[in-house]
């Protein structure tokens, strides 16, 4: 999904001959589906279970003319529960979900202006699959050993298609209950030994030996006297890092 106006968007997806779009609506609390031939369905955003959440989004997929059968199980999390199986009460806060697509807001601007510096290869900003982070990631443009998976219940042939190629990337993480603490990250693959010994800036930027990544808390970042620098900083310097470290072509590159 990509940032919105007024949330979270899968953009236009082709279908049969039309397209249709999914959206998130965090200031007005609804899910929106738009499609090019039918008229807009809506889904209030509240709270109740995931698995009505999910049997409401089909019938209204369905109403829209759209039938379309989708991989029913969360990624990168323990336990997976199958969607249509997870009948736990689910709170929706309003408050929150706005005051995160805000943070967002403010994140995609730096990562969309950090990735037009880059001419090769690269992602666009987007929420990535699994852990809902910000993601925008750089490619060298060399092809690299199949990935040997490990992530929870991400099927390998996705994890081998995903990094088939050589990457930096960074991202914004919200956090999770097991790890309430948002931040910034950044990792490269695969990992020249010397990447962590790298010096990154701004000086609050850390590298964790247990992740393999690079970090900012998103406190230091929103309490900083010019937010977009320091968040600047830290994904050019942590770019620089896997670049230098693993021979780039940045001449190539590089804008």
């Amino acid at each position: 999904m990509y940032l919105s106006p007024v949330g979270y968007s899968t953009q236009a997806i082709c279908f049969e001959g039309g397209i249709f779009e999914i959206e998130l609506d965090f200031v007005h609390h609804q899910l929106h589906i738009k499609c090019s031939n039918t008229e807009t369905q809506h889904l209030p955003l509240q709270t109740s279970s995931v698995a009505d959440f999910y049997k409401a989004l089909f019938e209204k997929l369905v109403a829209s003319g759209i039938d379309v059968k989708i991989h029913g199980k969360p990624n990168e999390m323990e336990p997976a529960i199958p969607f249509a199986s997870n009948i736990a009460t689910s709170t929706y806060d309003p408050n929150a979900t706005n005051l995160l697509w805000k943070a967002m807001i403010k994140s995609n601007g730096v990562f969309n202006k950090f990735r037009s510096g880059f001419i090769g290869k690269s992602s666009p900003v987007h929420l990535f699959w699994g852990a809902f982070d910000l993601a925008v990631t750089r490619f060298s443009g060399r092809p690299e050993p199949l990935h040997q998976g490990g992530v929870p219940n991400m099927p390998l042939d996705v994890m081998q298609e995903a990094y088939s190629h050589e990457v930096s990337s960074a991202g914004f993480w919200p956090g999770s209950n097991d790890s309430p603490v948002a931040v910034y990250y950044a990792y490269a693959y695969p990992v020249n030994e010397a990447y962590a010994k790298q010096k990154v800036l701004p000086e609050q930027a850390f590298y964790s030996p247990e992740m393999g990544e690079f970090f900012l808390k998103y406190e230091d970042v929103q309490s900083a006297s010019d937010p977009d620098k320091i968040l600047m900083d830290f994904l050019q310097t942590t770019y620089e890092a896997a670049a230098n470290t693993s021979n780039w072509d940045r001449k190539e590159l590089e804008r």
